[in-house]
């Protein structure tokens, strides 16, 4: 699954266009590797996503198409949530 629809469907961020933004402007790791909106992802990924001061890690638990707020609960855990300082560093 692309990780812009990943991030949508498992509402981690809840548009499409703006999950697609932030990772094309290189805020987005996958496994360490900075990615695009059409990277593919796949179960056991670890996605690092900077939102301003903030910064999440994420492991993919599941993959699928469902919108349900329940199950969108499941399709990851979170293993990091770090304020990182103006510059850059935590």
């Amino acid at each position: 699954m692309r990780l812009d629809k990943y991030l949508k469907v498992s509402r981690i961020i809840k548009r499409r266009p703006v999950a697609k933004e932030v990772a094309d402007k290189g805020r987005v790791k996958v496994n360490g590797i900075l990615a695009k909106s059409s990277t593919d992802l796949k179960v056991n990924d670890q996605i690092e996503i900077r939102f301003g001061h903030k910064l999440l890690t994420v492991r993919v638990l599941e993959m699928k198409d469902s919108t349900k707020k329940e199950d969108a609960a499941k399709m990851y855990e979170i293993i990091s949530e770090a304020r990182i300082e103006a510059d850059g560093e935590a």
